[in-house]
């Protein structure tokens, strides 16, 4: 019976609650006939959206620490409910492309000269042959990328999971690798002045948009195991400086870090000079390796990781 009275008791109370609350309707035009016209307006107002709703207040300078937070936030949580535990970052220019393109860019622009000459067409040959001559990089950065998929337990292993920036040249290369063994792997996009379209070889639910170049490098080493540089420009230079300054510094624990094609990279940095030159030490040049292919690159993680006596060597296995 007293289960009946309740029943009865809370359909009463839900019928009650059916009515309309004293805020749920403007004032009635019988007692202001102007009171709604004015509650519009007050509605209408910038300042009456929801703070969490409003993209011009949070782009405010002083709510910058509360986007930085959701900026770090929302990667870091999502990445943890997938399970990621350690990455591998492959980091390179997104302007080194598949040969196929590469020699389609070329054959363009030589027809282009057949229709006028000029000088500024040469230079810009010049650099699209020097370009092709590096497109090996990107078969290189994409068996590297089957190389981590295939690691640990198998592709669906998220322990060990490949991370780019997201987007095209080496990083697509690396994330169409993974893909390539039915693999996840991350792509941390950074948010630019013009349109960026992440790579489409990320794994969907991976593939984050974040605004901070800060809260990307944060990302990029947070769970990082390995660092593998391909050739590339400015933004390749300040990932890998970074990193090697954290470590020199000894800011972040090592990490082995592997520079792809000695050629390249001692053609744009003397790195003995520096030594010579007192401006780091000799131990500090023993902080990474050259490679010339994926298997090397892959050789030289798995041997730092033993040597150091990593508990992450049973999981860096081909």
């Amino acid at each position: 019976m007293k289960k009946n009275h309740d029943k009865k008791a809370f359909r009463k109370l839900l019928k009650r609650h059916q009515k309309p609350l004293p805020w749920e309707h403007p004032k009635p035009d019988e007692d202001d006939p102007k009171a709604h016209k004015r509650v519009k307006a007050i509605m209408a107002h910038d300042n009456f959206i929801q703070a969490d709703r409003d993209p011009n207040f949070l782009r405010r300078d002083e709510v910058r620490g509360v986007r930085l937070e959701v900026d770090y936030f929302k990667p870091e949580l999502l990445l943890r409910e997938h399970g990621i535990e350690h990455t591998i970052v492959v980091f390179g220019s997104t302007r080194i492309m598949e040969e196929a393109e590469a020699k389609r860019l070329i054959e363009n622009l030589e027809a282009e000269r057949n229709a006028k000459d000029g000088e500024a067409l040469e230079k810009e040959l010049g650099i699209a042959r020097r370009i092709l001559a590096k497109s090996h990089y990107y078969e290189t950065a994409r068996a590297f990328g089957r190389i981590v998929g295939r690691s640990g337990k198998g592709p669906e292993d998220t322990k060990i999971t490949l991370m780019t920036g997201g987007g095209p040249g080496i990083m697509e290369a690396a994330n169409r690798g993974a893909f390539d063994v039915g693999a996840k792997s991350i792509g941390l996009n950074i948010t630019l002045p013009h349109e960026q379209y992440p790579n489409p070889y990320i794994t969907p639910e991976l593939c984050f948009q974040v605004h901070y170049f800060a809260i990307r490098k944060l990302h990029f080493l947070r769970r990082a195991k390995a660092l593998v540089i391909f050739p590339g420009g400015y933004g390749t230079l300040d990932e890998c400086f970074e990193v090697l300054t954290l470590v020199q510094t000894r800011k972040i624990d090592p990490m082995p870090v592997v520079f792809v094609g000695e050629s390249y990279w001692r053609g744009i940095i003397n790195f003995e000079m520096l030594v010579e030159e007192g401006t780091i030490d000799e131990e500090d040049r023993d902080l990474f390796a050259f490679a010339e292919t994926a298997d090397e690159a892959w050789e030289a993680i798995v041997k730092w990781h033993k040597r150091c006596g990593s508990t992450l060597i049973h999981d860096l296995k081909k």
